[in-house]
């Protein structure tokens, strides 16, 4: 009987294991619109790969256009938490975030220090005219004559550092999209850091 007693336990194990997605297993975002955003744009770089200068691109920049989306493709692939954006700047933070299924994406303020929580999706981060930025680890300084949003990927794990040398923010990844105000859904508000610096930090927003 004892026996039994094992064996039955060991197969509602199995069953279990088997039927059930383990609660620590990684999130699949190669299902979201990110994914399918750029699996299509990579698919169609890959048309022109024989002849970029017909499409516009110079053979560095059809290189580097496909080492992006390919670095995109594979940071969605291998994540395993949601997006999220670490401020390091030293001041307040304007980020695009949303709560899947119960906030769509809009603008909160991440204080210095601080991540967000991997219950939101970080998809972005507000970046007012004026500001002195670096978008990505091989990108040139410049200076923004008007405010830009970047677009991060699903599972971007992305950090804003401000340079103590030049006092310009920094990217850890390059973002996947720029806007300017017009070009997306997402409010461009004319905010200067100043401006920021006078929210008060999310805190639902707080890891």
């Amino acid at each position: 009987m004892q026996f039994l007693k094992i064996v039955l336990v060991a197969l509602v194990l199995m069953v279990n294991l088997v039927i059930a997605q383990p609660s620590w297993a990684g999130k699949d975002f190669t299902k979201g619109a990110d994914y399918a955003e750029v699996t299509q744009a990579l698919n169609q770089l890959l048309t022109i790969k024989d002849t970029p200068e017909q499409a516009g691109y110079t053979p560095e920049q059809f290189q580097q256009r496909l080492a992006q989306l390919q670095l995109q493709k594979n940071v969605i692939e291998t994540a395993r938490k949601r997006a999220q954006c670490r401020n390091e700047t030293g001041k307040t933070l304007a980020v695009y975030a949303n709560k899947p299924k119960k906030s769509p994406t809009q603008l909160y303020f991440l204080g210095a220090g601080t991540i967000t929580d991997d219950d939101w999706d970080c998809d972005g981060i507000y970046l007012p005219a004026g500001s002195q930025v670096v978008l990505g680890p091989n990108a040139q300084p410049q200076q923004l004559a008007q405010a830009i949003a970047v677009k991060f990927v699903d599972g971007t794990q992305s950090i804003a550092r401000t340079n103590p040398l030049t006092g310009a923010i920094e990217l850890n990844v390059e973002p996947a999209k720029v806007f300017k105000a017009g070009e997306s859904s997402w409010l461009l508000p004319n905010f200067s850091q100043a401006d920021i610096d006078t929210q008060i930090p999310t805190p639902q927003l707080i890891d």
